[in-house]
């Protein structure tokens, strides 16, 4: 299996910047500890603090679908629901 790599950026409303910010401390411990994570960041644009580039590495393709299942039955999830997301997935 190849390792699957996730690049690109999420967009927060303004007025849910708060909430994310404090729910991705929690997101990004338990991606990091997922089997099969290789490298996880999100990080808050110098530039645009509504802006967040995001760098995902995963071991496979299952690791990857494993990732996307929980986070959507998680409270990052929930939390992120209104988020304009920005990816491109290479394989």
């Amino acid at each position: 299996m190849s390792k699957v790599t996730l690049k690109g950026f999420i967009l927060v409303p303004a007025s849910e910047l708060d909430v994310v910010k404090q729910a991705l401390v929690k997101h990004k411990q338990l991606t990091l500890g997922e089997p099969g994570c290789i490298t996880f960041k999100v990080v808050e644009n110098k530039k645009d603090p509504l802006r967040f580039d995001v760098y995902e590495e995963f071991t496979s393709q299952s690791a990857f679908e494993q990732h996307q299942q929980r986070v959507r039955d998680s409270d990052w999830g929930k939390v992120t629901v209104n988020v304009e997301r920005h990816y491109q997935i290479f394989k």
